[in-house]
């Protein structure tokens, strides 16, 4: 038996959840195959396996919290061949077709029938190819009971994405109900008991350390906002106007993230207090914007961190961006994705947040917050207009970020994207 331990989970990362259990006692593994998935308060681990064998006991359970090192399981390697041979010839046989049969069995069945020895000419191999979906797709696939078979994979090989099974539960809702041969009589609603009307869920490390992290935040910071308003009509027409052009020269969907995330870098360059941190009794200045970029997933509030940002264009911030908010949707981001920022921008205005208070993404002092654009009216030269406006807000730490200075920094960001042809100049 090999014991399965908890990986290295990366710099200043000690422990994680066991969020899945891949592999159960006696399922046959391929080398490669994932044996179990931990969560941790950034990135979602999958421990794959380094040789063929079969699945051995668990010695910890799903919830189950883990420090790296620690023995999670067994793997009998020693049964490699025998199960090979066995799982191929069942394979063979009774071809899996049920909604609930998981698509790592299926690969390991098949990795095992090439290095079997040949079968009888009798038995012939199966004809279906087994399904490629990313664990993310297979989690909402299982919790919903859709079979994996009957959706269409849009990634690369045809791999299904959770998108993909979204998109096919969205679809099949959406389909009129059949209608029932004969009429079937209303049935009561059952009240809830005092049982159901609650429910306690264990929190998982990365819901716990997200806690933790704006608890320390609002704890060890002198926090304060400042606010002011943005006229969007110059930078809408400026992305109206490109904005057909990058996606077919580029392939790139450009929204306002890349023109305040451009405005921010240059803002920051002229306030780079605002881009330091504090280390003890020491200011640290950093001469590079690693930008973070706040993203909803299912797993909660993530910030990928779009490096070096001051020194990208718009059309490569805004594909890096994409690129990013998709890996935090299917779960692959890696530690890389999420260290290192050193200032955070986040937009409360795609969920119709009209005004809020972002809190500090510390050791960061200073994090944007962007909202809804609302048309208003406003006084223009004299004049009562209506005009696209959005509300911007700057959180920032007042023991290093002096109130002038995050003030300046904010109406700077507005004077950019009133006029975003200047930040061509800049």
């Amino acid at each position: 038996m090999t014991a399965i331990k908890v990986p290295p989970l990366g710099e200043s990362i000690v422990e994680a959840t066991i969020s899945r259990w891949t592999k159960q006692p006696g399922d046959p593994v391929a080398a490669g195959d994932t044996l179990v998935e931990l969560e941790t308060d950034k990135v979602t681990v999958e421990v794959p396996a380094l040789r063929p064998g079969v699945m051995g006991a668990h010695a910890k359970a799903e919830g189950d919290i883990v420090k790296v090192d620690e023995v999670l399981g067994e793997l009998d390697e020693s049964a490699a061949p025998a199960v090979g041979a066995v799982a191929a010839r069942s394979e063979a046989v009774a071809p899996i077709s049920t909604p609930s049969a998981r698509a790592p069995s299926v690969a390991a069945a098949a990795a095992a029938l090439a290095a079997a020895p040949p079968l009888a000419p009798s038995l012939e191999p199966p004809s279906a190819s087994p399904v490629r979906a990313s664990p993310s797709a297979q989690r909402v696939a299982a919790a919903q009971g859709i079979d994996l078979a009957t959706v269409p994979g849009s990634g690369r090989g045809g791999v299904i994405s959770k998108p993909d099974v979204l998109d096919h539960l969205a679809k099949a809702k959406s389909a009129p109900a059949p209608v029932p041969a004969s009429p079937v009589a209303p049935v009561a609603p059952v009240p809830a008991t005092n049982g159901t009307r609650e429910t306690r869920e264990k929190m998982s490390t990365r819901r716990r350390r997200i806690a933790e992290n704006l608890l320390q935040a609002q704890q060890a910071t002198a926090h304060l906002t400042t606010f002011n308003e943005i006229n969007m009509t110059a930078v809408t027409a400026l992305r109206d106007r490109l904005r057909e052009r990058v996606e077919k020269e580029h392939g790139v969907r450009l929204s306002f993230m890349p023109f305040f995330v451009k405005a921010a870098c240059l803002a920051l360059t002229k306030y780079p207090i605002v881009n330091a941190q504090i280390d003890g009794d020491a200011i640290v200045y950093k001469h590079y914007v690693h930008m973070g970029i706040a993203v909803a997933s299912d797993q909660g509030l993530v910030v990928p961190v779009v490096k070096d940002a001051d020194k990208k264009g718009l059309v490569a911030v805004g594909r890096e961006i994409s690129t990013l908010a998709a890996r935090a949707r299917d779960g692959k981001l890696t530690l890389d994705d999420l260290t290192g920022g050193t200032f955070t921008i986040t937009n409360g205005g795609v969920f119709g947040s009209l005004v809020s208070t972002p809190i500090l993404n510390y050791p960061q002092v200073g994090i944007l917050g962007l909202h809804k654009i609302q048309d208003r009216p406003i006084a223009d030269h004299g004049q009562v207009v209506i005009r696209p406006m959005m509300y911007v807000a700057l959180s920032y730490d007042h023991r290093l970020v002096d109130g002038q200075q995050a003030v300046l920094f904010l109406v700077r960001i507005k004077e950019l994207m009133e006029d975003p042809a200047s930040m061509l100049v800049e």
